[in-house]
Order: structure tokens, then C-alpha cells, then sequence
């Protein structure tokens, strides 16, 4: 059985295979303050323990023993189990979902956010860089197609009109020091970054640019676009993740926005030749996929979340960016989904 305590209000999910992380004893102190509670997805290697107060670690052995379809399924070794903590969090009735990594420390601005948010919407370009609107530092988030780096790396956002309400179930806070970039920008100018103050921005339909699981919070409505598929290179997951999220978003009538820094990266020791390997599909394909995104129609509405993002995985199963395999795992996930809206025993 799952625990239904705290059956509302905010649950934080990371996936980790090492013990609690300074990063990760500081974000239990601040969801304390908020209410909140941490869910710890482990994995083959581990952990077997967690020990720190205010967490619940959720082990290979006991993600597979959940009366749950996706966990059995999902591969081993892959960020992607990461979904099973989305989907406890959800049967648990959570409002919001905040997800990051074990090596993300809240800074001082970190705070419990609302699903409505005033911020300046950015109308342009179709590819549009927001971390220029933090810094004049040359740097992209991991993801941003190189090809327009610079040609969306230079002059002002275009923003429409003054700061407005804006519906935003999905929103990015930023990280300071070390952020979410790729391993071209980290091979070539790695240095340290720390964002200017600035007021916040939400995308227009029609405007990409990719957000990433560092510091990402998700509202009810957005949830069943949590889905991490795991059929593509951990270097993508969550990147590919997020241009169906803001294809979708499009249809309920919502918003993605980007914040300014919330938390400090005291980043994992990586192997950057081996991130670069495993972001070359996305290099190579981010823009052909968000074309086939575009070219997808979709259905209006709240009602039909799961089945846009259904429609948009069939459609990159059919352009070659995941296997056929992939399906059988969106499928587990809405039937999860439907489970848990059901209220069905778990």
C-alpha cells in the first residue's frame, strides 16, 4: 500500500543513487517550511537507505512492488524511474510537483510558487533564448538547437506589452554556478554563472525553448506531461520531455515560464565527452522534432492532455526520434494515470 499522508500540497521527486547530498539536506529544510515532502526514486546501485528526516526512498525492490503498471517496465539504470516518483506523488494527491536533482541547493530566493504568476510574455523569436533575459553572458540551455545560438543570442526578448497574469503549470526556476547547459558550452566556456535578478517570462504558442528537471515546478493540470521516456539518451530525456510538455500546454490554454535562479548547482562530477555523445541526437534533431510537434494536430482542452500526448509520441515513433517500444510505456503511464484519478486503492 501507499502512505496517503499529506494528501495535498507540494511534493518535491529526485532520483539518486547516492546518500543524502548536502544539496538535498538543505531542500528538506525548505520544503519543512512550505509543508512539503521529498520522494527519493533509487535504482539498481542504490540507495537502500536514506537516511534524512522529512524524505521517504522509494527503492528499486519497492517501485516494482507498487500496484502500479509503469515501474515493472521501466529500464533499470535510467532516469527515467523517475516517473515512479511523479506518480506516487500524484496518488497522494498532490497540488504541485517540484522536481530536481540531488546536487541542487535552494538558494535564498527559492519559495513555494503559485500556478498563476505575472510575467512579461515573450512573443518571439520561434526559437527564443530566455536565459538572455538574465544575463548578457554568452550561454543557451542545454537543448537550444547550436545553429541558432547566435541569432537568438543577441538584441532584446520581444515582449508583448507590460507584465500580465499569465497561467503557467509548468515553470523553470534557473541555477546559478553551474546551470543546465550543454557539453558543447561547458568544453568550450565552462565558467561560473550567476543570473542577473529579473522579472519573469512566459512563452507564447508557437515560441520553444527547452527547460530541463533541475528546478521544475508542475501543477495538476500539467501533470500527465511529467512522462520522462526512456527509450532516448539520458542526456535528452528530459529535454525532448519538455517540447512535448509545451506543444501540449498550447492546447489547455497554458503557459511554460522561466524564473530566475532559485537554486545553486554544486554540480556531480561528469564525464563531459560522454555528455557530449549523448546529446548529439538532440543536436542534430531538436529542431526537426519540434517541426513534427507543430505539424501534429491536437485536440483543445483539459480533458484531452493524455490523449495529445499520446497523439505526439505516435507521431515521433513515426519520424524515428523512439522506438516502437516507447508506446508501451505511455500507455502504462495513462493507465497509471487513470488509475490513480480513479481513487483507486494503491
Amino acid at each position: 500500500m501507499i502512505d496517503r499522508t499529506n494528501d495535498s500540497g507540494l511534493y518535491s521527486v529526485v532520483t539518486t543513487i547516492q546518500a543524502p547530498t548536502r544539496s538535498m539536506r538543505e531542500l528538506v529544510r525548505a520544503l519543512r517550511r512550505v509543508e512539503g515532502s521529498l520522494l527519493v526514486c533509487g535504482d539498481r546501485k542504490g540507495p537502500q537507505v536514506y537516511p534524512l528526516k522529512g524524505t521517504e526512498l522509494f527503492t528499486l525492490e519497492r517501485q516494482c512492488r507498487l500496484p502500479l503498471t509503469l515501474p515493472r517496465l521501466l529500464p533499470v539504470q535510467h532516469y527515467s524511474r523517475k516517473n515512479v516518483g511523479y506518480l506516487v506523488a500524484m496518488s497522494r494527491g498532490a497540488g504541485c510537483i517540484y522536481e530536481t536533482d540531488d546536487d541542487n541547493r535552494p538558494n535564498a530566493a527559492w519559495k513555494m510558487r503559485n500556478r498563476m504568476i505575472r510575467a512579461k510574455v515573450i512573443n518571439g523569436p520561434r526559437w527564443c533564448n530566455v536565459y538572455r533575459n538574465f544575463t548578457d553572458s554568452l550561454i543557451w540551455p542545454r537543448g537550444f538547437p547550436l545553429d541558432k545560438i547566435r541569432t537568438s543570442g543577441t538584441g532584446k526578448l520581444r515582449a508583448r506589452g507590460r507584465m500580465t497574469e499569465v497561467n503557467s503549470p509548468i515553470q523553470q526556476g534557473l541555477a546559478d554556478s553551474s546551470p543546465a547547459v550543454d557539453a558543447v558550452w561547458r568544453l568550450v566556456l565552462d565558467e561560473p554563472i550567476h543570473f542577473n535578478h529579473a522579472d519573469s517570462v512566459a512563452l507564447q504558442p508557437g515560441v520553444w525553448c527547452p527547460f530541463n528537471s533541475q528546478s521544475t515546478w508542475w501543477w495538476s493540470d500539467a501533470f500527465p506531461l511529467m512522462y520522462l521516456p526512456s527509450y532516448c539518451s539520458f542526456r535528452t530525456t528530459d529535454i525532448w520531455r519538455s517540447f512535448v510538455a509545451q506543444r501540449c500546454l498550447w492546447e489547455m490554454g497554458g503557459r511554460v515560464s522561466f524564473h530566475t535562479s532559485e537554486v545553486v548547482q554544486l554540480r556531480n562530477p561528469h564525464n563531459l565527452m560522454k555528455d557530449f555523445a549523448d546529446e548529439i541526437p538532440g543536436y542534430s534533431r531538436n529542431d526537426e522534432l519540434v517541426k513534427a510537434l507543430e505539424e501534429q494536430p491536437l485536440e483543445r482542452g483539459l480533458d484531452a492532455v493524455s490523449t495529445n500526448l499520446m497523439k505526439c509520441y505516435e507521431r515521433l515513433v513515426q519520424r524515428g526520434f523512439f522506438p516502437t517500444k516507447e508506446l508501451k510505456l505511455i500507455r502504462a503511464w495513462i493507465k497509471d494515470l487513470v488509475r490513480i484519478r480513479q481513487g483507486r486503492p494503491l
